[in-house]
């Protein structure tokens, strides 16, 4: 029989299809009727934002608040000195406490444009794991916390075994990685009365064993719930693309390329991800999704609207609508395109076309860059590039210069000074 959930949060995540799994639906239910849960998700400090790999856990997040839940955006500057292995055929980098403090500062900036923090009871808090990890004494936690765990399992599960199945090395380091997780969920029902761990499905391992441990210890019910692991329907990892991640922050990824990263979803997917990346009605979300043919196209402008709207605002998302307009329409060169500015130095007696399109990001190489002309692929003002030989001078660059690769990456060039 299937369990029809009774609280909103519950039926909504379930209807718009970010539930994949949950240690006891029912049991959540209850809890989550009965008053206020805080519920928390981990984030690793491992780069200065978070990117669109983040945002169906983000999401969730938001969801939860809206329906009277209390969300714990728990940073990781503990287990970033330790980095997670999970699903990993190598060991993460190890950065420096002044490395990881500057990157939870960039993260926390997203979080606030989804998340409404404060006191009141629903009010989201942003809490750092280093407050308890760092002061840890290591013989006392393996005597008190290390005995609840057993090798044999932890050799099980699938995070761990995939890795010494492909015979790579997984160092102790690691190996502790998941036991401080465990230890996170404790320390969060301890202190602040947390009862749900949520996360992507590759963490089901790790919150498991947080449940296990706060049983243990505390011998508190508490909750675990995981998401799906997204992949669009062409079978790629969701928030990938050509020129890496989707940054949520405007610093490393500028508004309108994130607006295009939307408009550019696959006719497949366009539903699905109304469902779980924007507020829409579910019934609004399939009108659209269903559409066929040239209709298909507003229904990813708006995906591309509403998503960019949440992180970035309406004006923006308007402004990232209005600029592919005239990119795309007109031909014209849009206010809101990625800029790479040359100064008379680097332009000198003339700059090479392949070096501009590799320094304005739209081929990783020159290798790349020429087979993009040979192929042709790439454009300048909307002419197709034939010459992977010209050479571009300061009377070339007096007014900008706007270059394509393929049909939907283009760049403005432009001359300082």
């Amino acid at each position: 029989m299937t369990y029809h959930p009774k609280s909103d949060f519950l039926a909504t995540i379930i209807e718009r299809g970010f539930l994949a799994d949950c240690t006891d639906l029912q049991s959540l239910d209850d809890a989550l009727i009965a008053g206020v849960v805080p519920a928390y998700i981990g984030y690793d400090a491992t780069a200065k934002s978070l990117h669109v790999g983040h945002l169906l856990n983000i999401m969730l997040l938001r969801w939860y608040q809206k329906f009277g839940g209390k969300p714990i955006t728990l940073m990781g500057g503990g287990t970033t000195k330790v980095g997670d292995p999970s699903f990993r055929a190598d060991e993460r980098p190890l950065l420096t406490p002044e490395q990881i403090d500057e990157n939870i500062s960039g993260m926390q900036k997203v979080f606030q444009q989804y998340l409404s923090y404060g006191d009141a009871p629903t009010d989201a808090i942003m809490l750092n794991n280093a407050e308890w990890l760092d002061e840890l004494n290591y013989l006392d936690f393996l005597r008190d916390i290390g005995r609840h765990f057993s090798v044999n399992r932890m050799l099980s599960f699938e995070s761990v075994k995939s890795r010494l199945d492909r015979e790579q090395s997984l160092s102790f380091l690691e190996f502790n990685y998941m036991i401080l997780q465990a230890y996170d969920f404790l320390e969060l029902n301890r202190r602040y009365g947390c009862l749900l761990q949520m996360g992507g499905s590759d963490q089901w391992g790790n919150i498991v064993n947080g449940i296990d441990l706060t049983r243990r210890v505390l011998e508190s019910e508490i909750f675990g719930l995981t998401t799906p692991l997204l992949t669009t329907s062409d079978g790629k990892k969701m928030g990938k693309s050509q020129g890496g991640a989707i940054w949520l922050s405007s610093d490393m990824l500028s508004p309108y390329e994130f607006w295009q990263f939307w408009r550019n979803t696959t006719d497949a997917d366009v539903g699905r991800f109304l469902k779980l990346y924007t507020e829409l009605p579910v019934d609004e979300c399939d009108r659209l999704g269903s559409l066929e043919g040239s209709e298909i196209n507003a229904a990813k402008i708006r995906l591309a609207n509403e998503v960019t709207g949440l992180l970035h605002g309406r004006e923006a998302a308007a402004a990232a609508e209005a600029t592919a307009r005239e990119v795309f329409e007109k031909g014209g060169v849009g206010d809101d395109l990625p800029t790479l500015a040359l100064s008379k130095s680097d332009v000198g007696d003339g700059i090479s076309v392949v070096q501009v399109l590799v320094r304005a990001g739209l081929a990783k190489s020159g290798k790349e860059a020429k087979r993009l002309i040979a192929e042709n692929g790439a454009r300048m003002d909307d002419t197709p590039l034939t010459d992977a030989g010209l050479m571009l001078d300061a009377g070339a660059l007096a007014s900008p210069v706007k270059l394509s690769a393929g049909k939907k990456r283009h760049a403005l060039v432009v001359l300082e000074g």
